[in-house]
């Protein structure tokens, strides 16, 4: 099979913050893209909010130099941001931040999106992962999204950093999605199964001047625009760059293997969709300590975040060891035993408020988030 480097790219979105508050900022400081793009290059740029930044790795077929960039690029934009007074938050959303005092990046695409979107816009102060694999075809990328519907809550699972939302406690492991999925054309793709009816959908909406092109189709996966990619969207922003690294393994090594087994999930049902749509609220609402819901038959029933873990860990080993990320994809357990950085979070929140109040357990968080940021 042509093409079997399974070259990936990480994304990842940070909160910027005043360096001792740890408070989200307003507007960036003149001259702080600047620089940053002087020392970075294309592998910085902002966000739709001032108040955010991304970062994006070079393309990548070893993990260890994944790694290494990633460690890289967030220490020379927390360098280059401590120079304004400035540091950076990974996480889906951050403790304290006030949606309605965000303020709009420039740009024209900018513009085009806030004007559609409105005050749905301006509430986008979130931060996600997104990870980008090349497949061997270019036009297996619809059918393999179609296949990798089933493992999305997986993904969102592991990830949750986000269980606070403008000073409250939200209940939820990932509240990022809740917020996110207001906008349209975001969740779940619909089960298309060919690149032809894919682009029937884009197509349609193109000629009713909705948008201008499939980059303005935001779900949880979806075949990229500006590169041949199979893009990874569903996850929040880890506070850990290990984490990170991880979760991209994991989802390299399910691309390989759904391309290796062609009648794998071939014959997802719309009562599949449905099931998966509810295991993307419960990853969403319990993240790694719930139970998704498998089949629609004799075999349906419950089944742990862990236990489907281990189910896809041994069906992607061999796809993992021919890549060379065996050792990074088992890190997951690691995610599953110790907790995600909501856990890390929700401990660090109680221990504070127990012993002061909310507000100051609140700010305890953001700093715990600072520095875990930069581990």
């Amino acid at each position: 099979m042509a093409n079997e480097d399974y070259k990936f790219g990480i994304e990842e979105e940070y909160f910027l913050v005043d360096a001792e508050t740890k408070a989200v900022v307003v507007t960036r400081p003149p001259g702080f893209l600047a620089e940053l793009n002087e020392a970075l290059g294309e592998r910085i740029s902002g966000e739709m909010l001032q108040a955010q930044v991304e970062v994006s790795t070079l393309p990548h077929t070893c993990m260890n130099t994944a790694a290494a960039e990633l460690k890289h690029l967030r220490q020379t934009t927390a360098q280059i941001a401590a120079r304004h007074g400035l540091a950076i938050i990974a996480a889906g959303t951050h403790p304290t931040a006030i949606w309605d005092m965000a303020q709009q990046s420039p740009g024209e695409r900018y513009d085009v999106v806030m004007d559609d979107l409105q005050i749905i816009g301006q509430r986008n102060m979130l931060c996600g992962m997104h990870v980008h694999v090349e497949l061997p075809g270019e036009d297996d990328r619809v059918d393999v999204m179609y296949r990798m519907l089933p493992y999305l809550p997986l993904f969102i699972a592991l990830s949750t950093s986000s269980p606070f939302w403008q000073s409250h406690c939200t209940g939820l492991k990932g509240y990022r999605l809740a917020a996110y999925d207001e906008l349209p054309r975001t969740g779940l793709p619909e089960l298309f199964r060919t690149r032809e009816e894919y682009e029937e959908y884009v197509s349609a909406l193109t000629r009713a001047n909705i948008i201008e092109d499939s980059s303005y189709v935001w779900w949880a996966i979806r075949p990229s625009l500006k590169l041949p990619t199979l893009e990874l969207r569903a996850p929040d922003s880890c506070t850990f760059v290990d984490d990170s690294v991880a979760i991209a393994a994991l989802y390299r090594s399910l691309a390989r293997e759904l391309v290796h087994n062609p009648m794998k999930n071939r014959d997802l049902t719309p009562v599949d969709r449905a099931l998966i749509v509810e295991n993307k609220w419960r990853a969403q609402r319990y993240g790694i300590h719930g139970t998704f819901a498998i089949g629609s038959g004799s075999n349906s029933g419950a089944i742990s975040v862990s236990e489907m873990l281990e189910q896809v860990i041994d069906s992607v080993t061999p796809h993992a060891e021919a890549l060379g990320c065996a050792r990074h994809v088992r890190h997951c357990r690691t995610i599953v035993g110790g907790g995600t950085s909501a856990d890390a979070q929700l401990a660090v929140y109680a221990v504070h408020e127990r012993s002061n109040n909310g507000t100051y357990a609140l700010s305890a968080v953001s700093d715990w988030l600072a520095a875990a940021t930069l581990q």
